[in-house]
């Protein structure tokens, strides 16, 4: 069964997240971050006081989960029971980082995507890796064809890469061949019906070592077609790197606002990763991550300004995430209890 290669650079020290099972300008963060939300609690929680009184903040059938955040249950429980798990839980969806279980045995594409079926989750997305040294490596870059048949056999709209386009280096010409390469894999995908995106961590919003006036970001968004190349922003991510590179490197100021990406370009971000931190100017982050609901990130906030967008409200997906939970299942559950109890405010 295939591997999963995750290389980006910012993370590789200490995140193993896709070896999996064996796999410009804007407001301040003061504009979207406030106090934290209240802790998930019962799903029945009340939708009073700081949850707002208007109708849900989350679109019907668009809650998913990426599987990362699980992958201790998954490799020693297996699919089945992970997937039980979050059906109780309300979860629409699952976006996968690995097609294997581990110690729970050998499982067919097949037999997953009917376990998924048959537990009221849609496959919405997966991770793979960008590219590797390794020819024969299961990555976008060396193994095109059979990324795309897997994801295909999943019956998957979206397949994606949580790599960073740092294949070339870190100059404005490195992510223009690099960008050139996503829109390949973004050609490749959308003629077997599928959407090809990237996902970011906060690496990719710091600046062009050859040219320290232009962000990395803006030139992956700039040189890869609207058409062919999507994104998947990790919003915990977005606002680590918005922490992190609010300065050019000579210490001018470079604010930007992570949502003021969506909004100018909606339909360029069909995922999203719903992760929360509790903010801590004294962590190289600017966050501590921690479960949905208990930090800092207005959630409130950022999915009703995405969703109030005309015609936009069924076109997101939201997937929770936590790389290193505490307890996986608790951590499930309760991220699913607290967006599902956020209300708009009249």
């Amino acid at each position: 069964m295939s591997r999963i290669q995750h290389t980006d650079p910012e993370l590789a020290h200490r995140l193993s997240r896709r070896n999996m099972l064996g796999v410009a300008a804007g407001a301040t963060a003061a504009a979207l971050l406030g106090a934290a939300a209240s802790p998930a609690g019962a799903a029945t929680q009340s939708a009073s006081g700081g949850a707002g009184h208007g109708r849900p903040v989350l679109p019907p059938g668009r809650l998913g989960i990426q599987l990362y955040s699980l992958r201790d249950k998954v490799s020693t429980l297996g699919f089945a029971p992970v997937f039980a798990e979050l059906k109780k839980y309300g979860y629409d969806e699952v976006e996968f980082a690995g097609y294997t279980q581990g110690s729970a045995g050998p499982i067919t594409l097949a037999q997953l995507k009917r376990l998924a079926r048959n537990n009221g989750l849609n496959p919405i997305g997966s991770h793979v890796g960008y590219y590797s040294s390794d020819p024969n490596a299961y990555t976008f870059a060396q193994n095109l064809n059979k990324v795309l048949d897997d994801a295909q056999a999943l019956g998957l709209k979206h397949i994606g890469t949580a790599s960073g386009p740092f294949r070339y280096g870190s100059t404005v010409d490195a992510w223009k061949r690099a960008a050139e390469e996503f829109n390949t894999y973004g050609a490749a995908a959308r003629a077997r019906g599928m959407k090809f995106y990237q996902h970011n961590h906060s690496e990719e919003f710091s600046f062009a070592t050859d040219n320290p006036k232009v962000r990395l970001y803006d030139v992956l968004l700039a040189e890869t077609d609207p058409k062919l190349v999507y994104l998947e922003m990790d919003i915990f991510w977005a606002y680590s790197g918005q922490f992190r590179f609010s300065k050019r490197p000579d210490g001018t100021p470079a604010p930007f606002e992570p949502l003021n990406y969506v909004l100018r370009q909606p339909h360029r971000y069909p995922l999203f990763h719903v992760k929360d931190g509790v903010s801590d100017p004294g962590n190289q982050y600017g966050y501590r991550m921690t479960d949905v609901g208990d930090g800092d990130i207005d959630y409130q906030r950022f999915i009703s300004a995405v969703t109030r967008l005309r015609g936009e409200r069924l076109a997101h997906h939201w997937q929770a995430e936590h790389d290193n939970p505490t307890e996986s299942f608790t951590f499930a559950r309760r991220s699913s209890q607290h967006l599902h109890s956020l209300r708009e405010k009249c």
